[in-house]
């Protein structure tokens, strides 16, 4: 699997983890386990990017504030589940550097809304 540049626009770069997200857990074994892991885990980081990208398209502060929150909040359950896949699977599907983006953003997003707190 190809690793990409990180954009430094946050769109782009939730929308990056999102593909790399679904190129996961395309490569997940089709075994009961990964099931749930590839479900969940194509659901939650794939929702990063598209809560992040309505966040842009609120009309209040506040709406982009509870966008972002939720953008957060999958970011970390993306997290967690890529540490899943990492612990069962790692030997054959390399997602340390996901996991650490995932992390990243959930830091960048957590910074975004406290900057919309602190206006």
């Amino acid at each position: 699997m190809e690793r990409r540049v990180r954009p430094f626009d946050i769109y782009e770069r939730t929308f990056e983890f999102a593909i790399r997200v679904l190129e996961v857990t395309a490569a997940l074994p089709a075994v009961p386990e990964a099931q749930i892991a590839r479900t969940q885990l194509a659901r939650c980081g794939s929702s990063v990017g598209a809560n992040t990208d309505e966040s842009g398209g609120a009309l209040t502060p506040k709406e982009r504030r509870k966008y972002l929150v939720i953008a957060r909040r999958e970011a970390r359950e993306s997290r967690f589940w890529l540490r899943i896949v990492h612990r069962l699977w790692g030997h054959s599907i390399d997602v340390a550097p996901d996991i650490q983006e995932a992390t990243e953003l959930r830091n960048i997003l957590s910074a975004l809304i406290r900057k919309l707190e602190a206006a």
